[in-house]
């Protein structure tokens, strides 16, 4: 995309697209963070779950694929404070998950990738009003 004429800022993605983005945004987040529930609980958990069993190593994992929806908020224009929300979920995910056991169980609660993705949501609806 170019810029717009005098702003030096690239014009918004079509909403066709956004859409699009964050639909997989979505489907991605779910299967990460919820694509399985706990048998007789209402707690969801994915492939995040397996992935950052081994400690600090699978955390920083998670981070990197984590940061792959802060890159593709970017790309679709989205505000530095919500860029920096999305990062601040994902340190926060980070600093609960490399606690040994309890990290596991909590990082079953935060979601970070969820979240996110709520955040991008909200604020997509509001800039297409």
């Amino acid at each position: 995309m170019t810029p717009k004429a005098g702003t030096g800022r690239a014009p918004q993605p079509h909403p066709d697209l956004i859409a699009k983005r964050l639909r997989r945004l979505r489907r991605a987040a779910w299967l990460i963070d919820a694509a399985l529930r706990l048998p007789g609980t209402r707690f969801r958990l994915g492939l995040n779950s397996l992935i950052g069993l081994p400690p600090v190593a699978g955390d920083a994992v998670l981070v990197l694929i984590s940061l792959y929806f802060v890159v593709e908020a970017a790309r679709l224009q989205a505000p530095g404070r919500l860029l920096g929300r999305m990062t601040l979920n994902i340190a926060v995910e980070f600093a609960l998950g490399v606690v040994p056991i309890l990290g596991d169980v909590l990082d079953v609660i935060w979601k970070a990738n969820l979240r996110n993705v709520a955040l991008l949501e909200q604020h997509f609806a509001q800039t297409s009003r």
